[in-house]
């Protein structure tokens, strides 16, 4: 019996967050090794089951499934083929990127599509390109009217450290509700994704503050106070932070990130709560560079290390302010 076991990561924003929502806009993401697992089975009919849910379900309409539905469907689409027409099987999704209910925010609705489409690519052997994963897992999203910028789309399709540009979603949302879905993927959407090599040893370190945020509420409060300024300065920060990590240049991974993070908090006083204050402020006199990442307002924030001693210094003082370390990782 043919059984296929894929995984997708998570990812967390280190520059660009909330900018990169406006199309031509540029972020730096980062891909967590935290996965999600699927194991695809032949089976007789659909079976879809989440470790999210206490309950599987086929292909009959169901909210909490919704995501993985609208996968399957989107790849059946994208085949040409009704689902009668395709061979069935059983999915099954665990790894909830949670700890005792209280999620990570390094991505789950992102994870869950590209793992979807991943995990069914592998089983129906169609050998699908990074690109080509990501271009279907945004259209998935774009069906269900996600305001995200599907930045955290590409970092998990690529499962790699990218520069992503993002791309008009009004209009490729407008396309995929007149056109076939051939039609739009052929379409150039107009984004970027770059694989970022940093060539500046570093350790990059991910605390969690244990304060669930939902992000598509952080955006509808913060987005409004967006401004041509916030987007200028960001962008240009955001290019020098990409180039000094791909060219060694540690103060200016530091100024770009530090400016990137004044820029968020002038923005809204909600994306740093308590606890991103507190991450922020245990870099002190050490050679690390300390942000928020993402929507802000809890979930995870990041640091950047560039000593080996430091790193440890700043972990102990996370955990005296109750922030978990989540990943450790060398950048370089």
């Amino acid at each position: 019996m043919k059984m296929i076991k894929v995984q997708t990561g998570g990812k967390l924003y280190i520059a660009g967050e909330y900018a990169v929502l406006t199309p031509g806009q540029t972020a730096i993401i980062k891909n967590i090794p935290i996965h999600m697992t699927a194991v695809v089975k032949e089976a007789r009919a659909i079976s879809l089951f989440s470790d999210m849910f206490d309950y599987a379900v086929g292909m009959t309409p169901d909210s909490k499934y919704a995501l993985i539905q609208q996968s399957i469907m989107t790849l059946f689409d994208y085949l040409g083929k009704s689902a009668e027409e395709m061979p069935a099987f059983s999915l099954e999704i665990t790894g909830k990127m949670e700890r005792d209910g209280k999620k990570f925010g390094i991505g789950s609705s992102g994870s869950v599509t590209v793992l979807t489409l991943k995990a069914l690519s592998a089983f129906y052997d169609l050998n699908l390109s990074a690109d080509v994963l990501f271009k279907l897992a945004s259209y998935t999203l774009l069906k269900l009217g996600d305001n995200g910028s599907m930045g955290d789309i590409a970092c998990i399709a690529y499962d790699d450290l990218v520069a992503f540009t993002s791309f008009d979603r009004q209009q490729v949302a407008k396309w995929t509700a007149e056109e076939s879905i051939q039609e739009v993927l052929d379409k150039d959407w107009g984004y970027r994704i770059e694989r970022i090599k940093p060539a500046l040893p570093c350790e990059f370190l991910v605390g969690w503050t244990m304060q669930p945020s939902i992000s598509r509420d952080m955006i509808n409060l913060v987005k409004s106070a967006i401004t041509p300024e916030f987007l200028a300065e960001t962008q240009k920060q955001v290019l020098i932070c990409q180039k000094a990590l791909e060219s060694a240049d540690k103060e200016n991974v530091k100024t770009s990130l530090q400016n990137v993070s004044d820029l968020l908090l002038g923005l809204s006083s909600a994306i740093y709560n308590d606890k991103l204050l507190a991450l922020k402020a245990a870099e002190d006199g050490l050679d690390v560079i300390a942000k928020s990442s993402g929507s802000g307002g809890g979930d995870c924030g990041i640091a950047i290390s560039f000593n080996r001693e430091d790193s440890q210094v700043l972990i102990k003082r996370w955990q005296e302010v109750g922030i978990e370390l989540l990943d450790m990782e060398e950048l370089a």
